[in-house]
């Protein structure tokens, strides 16, 4: 559970224990905030294992108060990225190179610089290129630099942060390009979302990290590409309502 919960989630440990389960406590240093579920099945004479990614916890209460997103995929590529993490948590495997997915704290804050920079150095008058996050928070310097360097190459960059932001937008010359929002309603926004436009496409990445030190450099984190189609439609009307919403 969140933080503040230690002595609960001691608690909870141990039933979970009592009861068969085998609980990890996770990395020594590190707190483990990936949304992540793996089960794995045998159809026939294989096995097949079916992956699910969130940006929100597994929790009851807040399923019904935040608005988040999820993956569920039986994609081997990412299948096997989430395995090769648990069994990093597990301590039965050292830290990999991932396929698909951005993990923190080895490669999560250069995969989304790395993002960024694809889209200056994509951008042209003709097919111009877009960065948009949505998150709950922004402070990190790196990320922040990064975004001001997408601006002064001309690539607008919609910031959709439900709390804290570090960075000022429409500074002259730095971050003209740059808009911060924030969502108030209903519900609690929740989700991270990352879209990068580049040559008239976009990639889609959803996951469990803000754009903070603590999260990118403290914490086991993973970010995941969204490639269906129908999906990817979904993600678009979600960012396309939210930032032309006035009201």
């Amino acid at each position: 559970q969140a933080r503040f919960d230690e002595e609960r989630n001691i608690q909870w440990a141990r039933a979970l224990e009592r009861a068969g389960a085998h609980v990890v406590y996770g990395l020594s240093g590190l707190k483990t905030h990936a949304k992540l579920c793996m089960v794995v099945r045998r159809e026939g004479d294989r096995v097949r294992r079916y992956v699910h990614i969130g940006t929100g916890n597994y929790n009851p209460s807040t399923a019904r108060l935040y608005t988040d997103l999820g993956i569920f995929t039986c994609r081997e590529d990412m299948a096997e990225d989430v395995a090769d993490l648990f069994n990093h948590l597990t301590g039965f495997a050292r830290p990999p190179e991932y396929r698909r997915t951005l993990v923190a704290p080895a490669h999560l804050r250069n995969g989304i610089i790395r993002e960024i920079d694809r889209a200056i150095d994509g951008h042209t008058a003709d097919s111009p290129s877009r960065v948009v996050m949505k998150l709950n928070s922004i402070i990190d310097g790196p990320i922040i630099g990064a975004i001001y360097r997408a601006s002064q190459a001309g690539v607008p960059v919609d910031l959709i942060i439900r709390g804290i932001t570090g960075l000022r937008p429409g500074i002259p010359g730095v971050s003209d390009n740059v808009r911060v929002i924030s969502i108030v309603g209903r519900f609690l926004e929740h989700a991270r979302i990352f879209a990068f436009t580049v040559g008239g496409e976009t990639r889609y990445w959803i996951g469990s990290a803000d754009m903070m030190a603590r999260n990118l450099d403290n914490r086991v984190e993973l970010v995941a590409p969204v490639d269906d189609p129908l999906a990817c439609e979904e993600i678009q009307a979600l960012i396309d309502v939210q930032l032309a919403d006035t009201a």
